[in-house]
């Protein structure tokens, strides 16, 4: 049950082609400066150590030349070749401490880009809350956050190896030209060939990867709603019927990951074939300078090195390809900066208030029209509303809109006379709590999964209200046991989502609102549980979203939405009279599924 807001919240649309490539550039180069520090260590280092490869060559060259052309033993001679001797392996430690700092270096800048970009992407997924996984399905998300981070922040070594090539390339270029210059024009003509194929491989396997990590964000997403649903899986006896829906995608994965080695394959027998050539013509001419005495034994050591070094940025597909990778993951996490960024303001609630709560031509629109159409209510501080309505009628909508976990498309929701955007975080938290069908298990214990960082004391007055302090206490650790060894029922779990709401609420509490937090008890327990409730929120204004006449016989008012619209506001002994309020709470009244927006527990922790 979903539904894609427009104005609060961001459509999934994925962007394509040169403008998603631009933004994937810009996300990647601002990780970059975040971490321009150990960025440029290690920019420096493995520039270095090319500029040493470039050198070393020279120096043995120069050494070779020194001890070939010196075999007598005398005192100048011998010092002249000791010397050139020393420069070489000068230049040979340079290299190695250069190469240490890099391979420090560059795992430490991935591992930190890492950490940036997976801050990054969670803050939006917990600033956007419920919308997160309306616009993207969870696995997907998941996938972009474990799979697509790493990728993308391979990117600043990626590049920094990618301009090592280049300095190598470069520097080979100039040394053959210094050597001679007939070398560099043996060079030269293979040049052009070499950057299109470079060219060519990272434009077309920039694509192929950001399609190879969205298919694969696909099937994690549709295990991950398998997983969700195993036990129905398991009773209706369709575990092959799933498992072919959950591996649907896998040969769309194949076909791209084919083609993405196929281009790598292409590009590297044709890198290979040119570097062979290349370097068969710069040999040739440097054998042809050694015979006519232009060259020295040396040089063409050194001709043969440089050829090497030259084609180096050409034939290095391993970091263009890494580049290429990089940009189609940083182009999946850039899709989510579209997720909306919820501002809060600076006020807080008049302490005189008594949690009036007003609702004024609201409008919430979904993708096929408005869930909930131009509401005006207003609760009265202090009373319980409950919200009853077929499915698809904005009740979850309504209850996610009291709090704020979503903002309306139009109009305005706001407690004691106070706008909702223009509360405080802290205001906003402190004096809406919330509870839902399926509270999320969070923290490691049963105490940290109700209070989340409260104080204990709290903790056990919240359980006490919300009636889950006696079996709480008969588990084998009570309030310190581990979740995993708590075998709690659904109706046990909604208790700690009622406790949560209480304890994290505090005295600060004005609304709270309760989104089918009941529906796993039976019905003495929920009259159990729903009178001491009342007592602990006693003068709080309370929003029940009622599937039992019972629930909805406990409450002041209630508040009857059919198809987005307010039918009827009246007690409820009043509107046992119709019979179409009968059968829906009766449970007679089939509806048509609901299209409304369902927001679960993690939404009110996440906000």
């Amino acid at each position: 049950m979903s539904v894609a807001m427009s104005g609060g919240t961001a459509n999934a649309q994925t962007l394509s082609g040169p403008a998603a490539r631009r933004r994937a550039d810009r996300l990647l180069l601002e990780v970059a400066r975040q971490h321009f520090g150990w960025t440029t260590v290690t920019a420096i280092s493995t520039l270095a150590a090319s500029a040493l490869v470039v050198l070393l060559p020279a120096a043995l060259a120069h050494a070779v030349d020194a001890v070939i052309s010196n075999p007598a033993p005398a005192a100048a001679s011998s010092h002249d070749s000791t010397r050139a001797v020393l420069q070489f392996a000068v230049v040979l430690a340079a290299l190695t401490v250069a190469n240490l700092v890099s391979e420090f270096g560059q795992p430490y800048c991935g591992a930190a880009a890492t950490a940036s970009l997976r801050r990054r992407l969670m803050d939006r997924l917990l600033t956007a809350g419920p919308a997160a996984t309306r616009c993207f399905a969870p696995g997907d998300l998941v996938g972009r956050l474990v799979g697509a981070a790493p990728d993308a922040a391979n990117a600043p070594v990626a590049i920094v190896n990618a301009t090592a090539d280049l300095v190598m390339s470069a520097g080979g270029l100039v040394a053959l030209g210094l050597i001679d210059w007939r070398l560099v024009t043996a060079f030269a003509v293979t040049v052009p060939v070499g950057a299109l194929i470079l060219r060519s491989f990272v434009r077309q396997t920039g694509d192929l990867a950001a399609a190879y990590q969205r298919t694969q964000s696909e099937i994690a997403a549709r295990l991950l709603d398998a997983l969700g649903g195993i036990r129905t899986i398991r009773a209706s006896g369709t575990r092959d019927t799933e498992a072919a829906r959950v591996l649907t995608p896998v040969p769309e994965l194949s076909t791209t990951g084919k083609a993405l080695w196929r281009a790598q394959r292409v590009a590297g027998w044709r890198s290979m074939l040119l570097f062979a050539l290349t370097q068969t013509a710069v040999l040739a001419v440097a054998g042809f300078g050694l015979i006519s005495g232009r060259l020295a034994v040396g040089q063409v050591l050194a001709a043969a090195s440089y050829a090497a070094l030259g084609l180096g940025f050409f034939s290095s597909t391993q970091a263009a390809l890494a580049l290429a990778q990089a940009r189609g993951a940083a182009m999946r996490l850039a899709e989510t900066e579209d997720l909306p960024r919820r501002s809060y303001g600076a006020r807080d609630l008049p302490p005189s208030g008594g949690g009036l709560l007003e609702f004024q031509r609201v409008t919430v629109m979904g993708t096929d029209g408005p869930v909930i159409e131009n509401l005006d209510l207003t609760v009265p501080g202090g009373l319980e509303l409950a919200v009853v309505g077929a499915s698809g009628s904005g009740k979850s909508v309504l209850a996610a809109l009291a709090g704020r976990l979503i903002d309306p498309d139009a109009g305005m929701v706001s407690l004691d006379g106070v706008a909702l955007p223009q509360l405080s975080r802290e205001a906003l938290r402190g004096a809406v709590g919330y509870a839902f069908e399926r509270p999320a298990p969070l923290g490691e214990t049963v105490g940290e999964t109700i209070g989340l960082g409260a104080e204990p004391q709290r903790v056990e007055r919240a359980a006490v209200a919300a009636a889950a302090d006696g079996f709480i206490r008969k588990l084998p650790d009570g309030y310190e046991t581990p979740l995993e060894r708590a075998p709690l029922s659904g109706g046990e779990t909604q208790r700690l989502g009622l406790a949560r709401a209480l304890a994290r609420a505090g005295a600060g509490l004005r609304l709270i609102v309760l989104d089918d937090a009941t529906a796993a008890l039976d019905t003495v327990t929920e009259a159990r549980v729903g009178a001491a409730m009342e007592s602990a929120t006693a003068g709080r204004t309370r929003i029940v979203i009622a599937r039992r006449a019972a629930a909805a016989a406990r409450a002041d008012l209630v508040a009857w939405l059919e198809n987005g619209a307010l039918r009827a506001l009246a007690p409820h002994h009043e509107l046992w009279a119709e019979p179409e309020y009968r059968a829906l709470l009766d449970g007679e009244y089939e509806p048509e599924l609901d299209g409304g927006c369902e927001v679960d527990g993690a939404g009110a922790e996440h906000d």
